[in-house]
C-alpha cells in the first residue's frame, strides 16, 4: 500500500505546483496592464494625439480616445465605452497585441450633444482601467 500511495502524492503535488505556476503567470498577465497615455482629442496622427483637451465646441466633428496600453503580456482586448452624461452612446472592443501599444476609437458628436461626456477605458477583465472626462460646450 506504502508503495502505491508515494506515486499519488508525488503526482498530485506536481500537478498542485503546475496549476499554481499557471496561476501567478495568469495573474501577472493582467495585474501589470495599465494605461500609459489617455488623452480626448481632435485627431491622431502618426500614432500620437493632436488636439488634445478636456474641452470641445459643439461643431468639433470627430473625437478620438487614444490610448497606450503597456504591460500586456499577450494579446488581449480592450474597450473604449463613450458616454454622454450617463448614457452610454459607444462601445468599441480595440486588439492590443504587444506589450506596449497604442490605439483608438473616435466618436461623431452631434451638434446637440452639448454637456458632460466620458470614456472608460476598460480592461480585458471588465475592470476600468482610466476614465477621461470632457466637455461639449455650444
Amino acid at each position: 500500500m506504502k508503495r502505491l500511495c508515494y506515486p499519488i502524492v508525488v503526482l498530485v503535488m506536481l500537478i498542485t505546483l503546475s496549476l499554481s505556476q499557471v496561476a501567478t503567470v495568469w495573474a501577472q498577465g493582467t495585474a501589470s496592464l495599465e494605461v500609459a497615455v489617455a488623452a480626448i482629442c481632435r485627431d491622431v496622427v502618426n500614432r500620437e494625439p493632436v488636439g488634445v483637451g478636456n474641452g470641445f465646441e459643439a461643431s468639433v466633428g470627430n473625437l478620438y480616445c487614444f490610448t497606450k496600453i503597456v504591460g500586456a503580456q499577450e494579446p488581449i482586448k480592450i474597450t473604449h465605452v463613450w458616454y454622454f452624461g450617463n448614457t452610454e452612446r459607444a462601445k468599441v472592443s480595440l486588439s492590443v497585441r504587444s506589450a506596449s501599444w497604442r490605439t483608438q476609437s473616435s466618436k461623431k458628436i452631434q451638434p446637440h450633444e452639448v454637456g458632460d461626456w466620458h470614456v472608460d477605458v476598460v480592461g480585458p477583465e471588465g475592470k476600468v482601467l482610466r476614465t477621461l472626462q470632457f466637455k461639449i460646450t455650444p
